[in-house]
């Protein structure tokens, strides 16, 4: 008999399998966008949300991914799907030497030393024109063109499989040392647990799959730039805002967190005057849920289901 755990997934696995042929291109466009962030916020989850490592920085990243593909064609004309390698593997490379650095530091001092990395990478990319192309960035051909269903299935496997690995991660002897960090280093340090060494496992998977979004990303979009990939606001910090939506340190959290943010972006846009500022908008959303349900909508799905359903009395 099929656990009860395994019931959401499935069904999630079936409408993701069929849905996309009943739906016109622009609406498949949408799905993409959601798996994409997704991926990211699955992946941001990984270090923010288990091992509470709060990073400001995971733009640099998805930059990083992103121009793993981009430089190979700048520079050699070679295919960006090869990207698909050398992306995520070049921002796991240059996480690890980024964690032993900004490991040293806790809390808000670690948040703004990822953030400071994420915009040194944006100034480098954007300044060093013979390496990167600049400003101008990084311009290709789309594979498959205007289809957006083969890209669809690619995206929904690398989302499969970055969720497969957190999950597996999560319910280990890791996920419970990342727990232990995040809920106090201190006592885990005085209990023997090598914090650093536990952080950088949350960290290089963190930063894989964030740059795995990133090359991915490149070849659908088919162009990139400094602005775009290495975005503060957009990327940084809308990882955060779609984690804390849903509920961090849950599986499912970024999944319902990441959907609710391209919905509701797209609706913002098409509303006069607001597709300005639809990220500041969305902002005010997530604060208000912070407010009101500390743990996000999922993290306090107890209190939800408390004030729409209320409890029999006793007869």
């Amino acid at each position: 008999m099929m656990k009860r755990g395994w019931v959401t997934p499935v069904i999630l696995g079936i409408l993701a399998l069929v849905i996309p042929f009943t739906l016109s291109s622009y609406y498949q466009h949408i799905l993409i966008l959601v798996i994409i962030w997704i991926t990211m916020a699955c992946a941001w989850n990984l270090l923010g949300g288990f091992a509470g490592q709060v990073s400001f920085g995971h733009a640099l990243f998805f930059g990083l991914g992103a121009y793993g593909g981009g430089l190979l064609y700048h520079h050699w004309e070679i295919s960006t799907w090869w990207g698909m390698i050398v992306g995520p593997v070049w921002a796991a490379v240059i996480a690890i030497p980024l964690g032993l650095i900004t490991f040293r530091l806790r809390g808000p001092y670690f948040a703004l030393s990822m953030l400071a990395m994420g915009e040194i990478a944006r100034i480098i990319f954007t300044n060093w024109v013979p390496f990167s192309g600049g400003a101008v960035g990084v311009m290709i051909s789309r594979t498959w063109g205007g289809e957006k269903l083969q890209y669809y299935f690619i995206i929904l496997a690398i989302c499969v499989v970055t969720l497969g690995v957190v999950a597996l991660m999560r319910y280990s002897k890791l996920g419970f040392y990342f727990l232990s960090i995040r809920e106090d280093q201190d006592a885990a340090e005085a209990l023997g647990i090598p914090t650093t060494k536990y952080k950088m496992y949350a960290l290089i998977p963190s930063a894989f799959f964030t740059g795995l979004a990133g090359a991915f990303y490149m070849n659908y979009m088919a162009y990139i730039e400094p602005r775009v990939v290495f975005n503060l606001e957009a990327v940084s910090i809308m990882m955060i805002l779609t984690v804390m939506l849903g509920g961090a340190g849950t599986l499912w959290g970024p999944v319902l967190g990441a959907t609710v943010y391209v919905i509701l972006a797209e609706v913002f846009r098409t509303i006069p005057g607001i597709k300005e500022v639809h990220v500041l908008v969305f902002a005010l959303i997530v604060v208000l849920i912070i407010m009101f349900l500390p743990d996000g909508i999922l993290g306090e799905w107890d209190k939800i289901k408390r004030i729409f359903i209320k409890p029999k009395l006793a007869s």
